[in-house]
């Protein structure tokens, strides 16, 4: 049975190498192709470390970390997040932004994709700006060549959770995919939903 945990700050520190691995195994797979490394990860992994207000949910089988969730408030992100809704005529210091999540796939389908958002949710309620949760996704042709037989977009759980798919709201970030020498620019499109305070 999982069992989930909310940190932030340097109570993270512990956990960075196993966090560093666990992203590079599970953005391998389709849609985000991920052709990562240790040292990448460790510094992107700070920014959760030392900005005001951040959180990662970790999910645990035991001891051993399975999955885990990051959020920050908008305003502490990088300018690829921040532009499209600076551009929009949006408050960055209103929006919250929930980052990616990881979990291994035998751990799938055990409920921790909606405890991963109701961790970030809660935690994002409490501070006293925040009004509107985010996230963005990865846009990949229907047609691509990696895409598996299999493949299930996850839209219809991301509707389920409240969130509208903003098109407007529209980025691209960089990363090396697997067969390319080196980074190249992904479509990134945002999807949001309003929260209510409970900082107020």
């Amino acid at each position: 049975m999982l069992t989930f945990q909310r940190l932030s700050g340097t109570a993270l520190n512990q956990y960075i190498d196993e966090l560093a691995q666990l992203r590079m195994q599970v953005f391998r797979d389709f849609p985000y192709l991920y052709d990562g490394d240790l040292a990448y990860e460790a510094r992107y992994l700070q920014t959760y470390i030392e900005a005001p207000d951040s959180v990662i949910v970790l999910a645990f089988d035991g001891d051993k970390v399975v999955g885990a969730s990051t959020g920050v408030p908008l305003r502490h992100e990088m300018a690829e997040v921040k532009q499209p809704f600076l551009d929009a005529g949006l408050s960055i210091d209103e929006i919250f932004y929930c980052g990616e999540s990881v979990l291994l796939s035998e751990y799938r389908g055990q409920g921790a994709g909606v405890a991963f958002f109701d961790h970030r949710e809660e935690h994002a309620q409490s501070l006293e700006s925040i009004k509107y949760s985010c996230f963005c996704g990865v846009q990949r042709p229907d047609d691509h060549p990696a895409r598996p037989d299999d493949y299930q977009p996850l839209d219809q759980f991301w509707r389920n959770r409240g969130y509208e798919k903003r098109p407007e709201l529209a980025t691209h970030f960089s990363w090396k995919e697997i067969g390319e020498s080196e980074g190249s620019l992904k479509p990134m499109t945002f999807w949001m939903k309003p929260l209510t305070n409970t900082a107020r």
